[in-house]
């Protein structure tokens, strides 16, 4: 009992049935104020015509009284009987029709096949008796309701005073209205079953993507985050579902992202971990390799410490306050990045172009992608090579870039460098302390700004690595200064000025 009861209460509070029953009751009260209207203006219009056909009998009876009398070739005068009499003769009464003729305030004539004798009503038969004007009324009498119109009858000279009354009963009319009016209510009743069963069926197959929707979100799990909503058709649901699949899809890629992120880091942490580790064994074994010990300890937890910041500093990336953009001098920030970068190694440095603009730039977050450019550079040179920096506006994009002369990047390492973690075959070969998280950072760094890191061949060997910015985010663009080079525009791995 309590199931189906919970059974009936989920039905009842769903989507469908919320739906259905508001839809239900507006057509409901539709239906009814239409049938209660309908029948209000049947009766009224019933009342109209009743009334009308009344004007209609009077209007004879009046025209009968200033007429000739048949039996006399004279004018009827003052005789009202003879009035009565002829009109009486002459005209036959619609059914549910009673034609009363009273003289001196009593009954004279009674059309004949009367549905109710209206002469043994006295109080009906007093008052119109006493009536000294027309007037239309409504009674209520054995035989049922009666509409009546009542007019005296006025004749000069005349010693008999006589009134003229015409009623109907409308029972029998109002009947056919009430049928007219039950008939629309069974034809209505039917349409508001039709329209429940169709509108189950229609709002079911409308809201079916909801349970769709549902049944998904359900679905997701750590190890199944595949499930997608078919899109069917257009409008507010589709695109519903769309939001849905594209939000499935960044789930799906946050915890990828996430089991890449562990298994890269505690691949890269475990290294470092298993160094101190034995170390600090032999250290206790043997007291003399205590210095050393501890100085290769350090080195590990700070390439340990180095390794968690760069990691910290990808997963921040995705927050929309990653960057705080600002006016930034390009040109200024080109020679500073060579005044940083150019005390760490012997190296030949230079700025080959730089762009006199001011960008609107998260300045702290590009002086670091540009540092890892530079630091990368570094890492694949040897002293006495060149390394350039430039930054110049071309086309729709600000290139903030670092050219070295290195033995550049193979062709199957191009995908991979731009990885957390990945390293190119010399960075492998050579040992390198980086975590091979500097290219990640650069390219996140770019991303957050709207843009991307390029890699491109150095004319004469070597690799050129480029931020590439929307170049709508210069304010103030102008002709980049260009530092004279020996080498021909074709030899150069950034574009013509």
């Amino acid at each position: 009992m309590r199931r189906t009861r919970d059974r009936r209460g989920r039905i009842l509070g769903s989507a469908r049935a919320r739906v259905l029953i508001g839809a239900l009751a507006l057509l409901a009260g539709t239906i009814a104020v239409s049938i209660v209207v309908d029948r209000a203006l049947l009766l009224a219009q019933l009342d109209e015509r009743i009334d009308a056909n009344l004007a209609q009998e009077v209007a004879e009876f009046e025209q009968l009284a200033q007429g000739i009398d048949p039996d006399s070739g004279e004018p009827f005068g003052s005789d009202v009987a003879a009035i009565f009499d002829t009109f009486f003769a002459r005209n036959i009464p619609d059914t549910d029709e009673v034609f009363l003729g009273l003289v001196d305030g009593r009954p004279y004539l009674r059309s004949p096949d009367a549905p109710y004798p209206l002469e043994d009503v006295a109080s009906l038969v007093a008052s119109w008796g006493s009536a000294r004007e027309p007037a239309y009324g409504n009674a209520s009498t054995p035989g049922g309701d009666v509409r009546y119109l009542v007019v005296p009858v006025v004749v000069t000279g005349g010693e008999r005073e006589g009134t003229f009354v015409v009623a109907r009963f409308p029972a029998a009319e109002r009947a056919e209205v009430d049928d007219a009016v039950r008939a629309a209510a069974t034809v209505g009743l039917v349409a508001f079953l039709v329209a429940a069963a169709a509108a189950w069926a229609i709002a079911g197959r409308v809201l079916a993507p909801l349970r769709d929707l549902a049944h998904a979100a359900d679905a997701v799990r750590e190890d199944n985050l595949s499930e997608r909503i078919p899109v069917d058709g257009s409008g507010e649901l589709a695109e519903l579902t769309q939001t849905f699949n594209a939000m499935l899809d960044r789930v799906e890629g946050a915890f990828a992202t996430q089991r890449s992120f562990l298994d890269d880091a505690g691949h890269e942490l475990r290294t470092p971990i298993t160094v101190i580790r034995g170390h600090l064994e032999l250290a206790a074994s043997d007291e003399p390799l205590g210095e050393a010990t501890r100085e290769v300890v350090f080195d590990e937890l700070d390439r340990m410490t180095r390794i968690v910041e760069d990691l910290l500093l990808i997963a921040k990336a995705e927050r929309p306050d990653f960057v705080v953009p600002g006016p930034v001098d390009v040109a200024d920030l080109t020679h500073e990045i060579v005044a940083k970068a150019s005390p760490l190694v012997d190296r030949e440095w230079e700025v080959r172009a730089e762009a006199v603009v001011v960008a609107q730039l998260d300045r702290e977050r590009i002086t670091q992608a540009w540092m890892n450019l530079v630091r990368n550079a570094v890492q694949h040179t040897t002293d006495g090579q060149r390394i350039t920096v430039f930054s110049v506006v071309a086309g729709e994009h600000l290139e903030l870039g670092v050219s070295d002369q290195g033995e550049g990047v193979p062709a199957e390492d191009r995908d991979r460098i731009f990885d957390r973690f990945g390293r190119g075959a010399s960075a492998r070969r050579t040992r390198s302390d980086g975590a091979g998280l500097g290219l990640a950072i650069a390219t996140a760094i770019a991303a957050a700004h709207g843009g991307r890191v390029d890699l491109r061949d150095t004319p004469g060997g070597g690799a050129t690595f480029v931020l590439c910015l929307p170049a709508a985010a210069v304010e103030t663009p102008t002709t980049p200064t260009v530092v004279e080079d020996e080498r021909t525009e074709e030899e150069l791995p950034w574009p013509a000025s």
